[in-house]
């Protein structure tokens, strides 16, 4: 029998921290990965589709509209009763919409040739002041305009999405809700049934 001295020595291996990588971790990373990729693609998808998106008439019970203020970005105030005795339109809009950028100039357009005949006033929503006040600049906007900071109006009048435009006969009543850019043949028309008796 060999004695302790005469034995071969043995190798001895230190366990350090593993360099192959947990193959169910690398999966997970992957499909992590895969699904933040897929949700942008979806998400670009959906937006380059808004301007195409749903256009028309929204139905709308012939109700009284719901009062309102609002802080325009002239400091001055506009509210509802102001208007009583003309027809109103109130479009709401933002910087960010691009259909409301295809429409900024048919209703500015329409907002000079009526000026006598129906009030307009624009609801940004969800943007900045800076953003706003840039879009109005750079498509010649020049009726009345303010920020619905806290959503209140936009609440009010059961906003589903920009542009969104209701018209409002001079009784007070809303006429018509539309959903989408407006044209210019669309918008002579509804100023027209606003002004009818």
């Amino acid at each position: 029998m060999a004695s302790d001295s005469t034995r071969s020595p043995t190798l001895s291996v230190s366990k350090g921290p593993s360099t192959i990588a947990d193959p169910r971790g690398a999966r997970f990373l992957t499909l992590g990965i895969a699904l933040v990729v897929l949700a942008l693609l979806a998400l670009f998808v959906w937006g380059m589709g808004r301007r195409g998106a749903t256009v028309g008439s929204v139905p709308t019970t012939l109700r009284a509209a719901p009062g309102f203020q609002l802080t325009l970005f002239d400091q001055r105030q506009f509210t509802l009763d102001q208007t009583k005795g003309m027809p109103l339109i109130v479009n709401f809009w933002a910087s960010w919409c691009i259909p409301c950028e295809d429409e900024a100039a048919v209703l500015q357009s329409a907002s000079v040739r009526s000026a006598n005949r129906i009030q307009f006033v624009g609801v940004d929503v969800q943007d900045t002041d800076i953003d706003a006040q840039r879009f109005l600049r750079q498509f010649g906007v020049t009726y009345p305009n303010g920020r619905d900071v806290n959503g209140t109006i936009s609440i009010d009048y059961g906003m589903s999405g920009v542009p969104e435009t209701y018209f409002i006969r001079a009784d007070g009543r809303i006429q018509r809700k539309w959903a989408g850019p407006l044209t210019s043949t669309q918008l002579e028309s509804f100023m027209a049934e606003v002004l009818s008796p």
